[in-house]
């Protein structure tokens, strides 16, 4: 995003945490917000004439509110309706990236939904692990991925591998990935852990390691990143046997090649 987008996106975040903040049913009304900010952005998409002009930098801000409130007032709740507001008030880059926000927004809702569940570490995590399983079975991946298909059949699609299997959040965030992805699902569902960790004052380190961490070598691994970066850190572990000993880690843009294999291919360069 642009400067001005991303300064309109920070203001409207603010506006969207104190209103479930602030909530007596915070929960569902975090859930019922995110939700319907969705629904709101597929409408967006399939009219471009009102998604140019809700973000119409040359209209005034009291005339895209205004259009605002004639579309979607009674249609949505009021919380969502607050949201869509703000949103109108301020100047994004471009139209795209007013859609864009809302997305963010919508997904930002579920989350601090999960929070005031309690349930956000665990969303946290599996959106990791499903993330790992689309990276693994490629077949599915680019069944969901295909973007002739039909949206409602790929999210049916992963409803029915995720029923049972995960908490609400994470199936609604999943569902609404597959169904309007801003890049492609894998990295939708890492930048959902990124900004999962994120809530709870944390950064990720996806770690790969020859062998499964058992507890104690996470929190390990934790702290002492912890204090090398200067931040709290969550651990995303998977196992690749064919690293034959040690591991890599990955935080943000930086890897950190601890593997035997890497060592091994870097001795080989060495001596060729």
């Amino acid at each position: 995003m642009h400067a001005a987008s991303r300064e309109a996106l920070a203001t409207v975040e603010s506006h969207l945490d104190g209103l479930v903040q602030g909530a007596g049913n915070a929960v569902a009304v975090a859930a019922k917000t995110g939700t319907e900010l969705f629904d709101v952005v597929e409408v967006l998409d399939g009219d471009r004439a009102l998604r140019v002009a809700v973000a119409d930098a040359s209209a005034t801000a009291e005339q895209r509110t205004g259009l605002i409130r004639a579309v979607f007032g009674g249609k949505v709740s009021d919380s969502t309706l607050s949201v869509l507001n703000e949103a109108a008030t301020l100047p994004w880059s471009t139209p795209r990236q007013f859609r864009a926000g809302l997305v963010e927004l919508g997904r930002r809702a579920l989350l601090r939904g999960a929070e005031k569940e309690g349930q956000l570490g665990l969303v946290e995590d599996e959106l990791f692990r499903l993330s790992r399983l689309l990276d693994r079975e490629g077949e599915l991946t680019q069944l969901l991925s295909d973007k002739a298909a039909d949206p409602a059949r790929k999210r049916g699609l992963l409803a029915s591998v995720l029923y049972g299997k995960v908490s609400k959040f994470t199936e609604a965030l999943a569902l609404q990935v597959i169904g309007r992805p801003e890049k492609n699902p894998i990295d939708d569902l890492a930048n959902l852990v990124g900004t999962a960790a994120k809530l709870q004052g944390r950064s990720v380190a996806h770690v790969v390691a020859a062998e499964q961490l058992n507890v104690s070598q996470q929190a390990a691994l934790a702290d002492k990143l912890g204090r090398i970066y200067g931040r709290a850190m969550s651990i995303h572990s998977e196992v690749d046997p064919s690293l034959l000993g040690g591991m890599t880690i990955r935080v943000e843009d930086e890897i950190i090649d601890g593997s035997l294999a890497g060592k091994l291919t870097r001795l080989r360069a060495n001596l060729a």
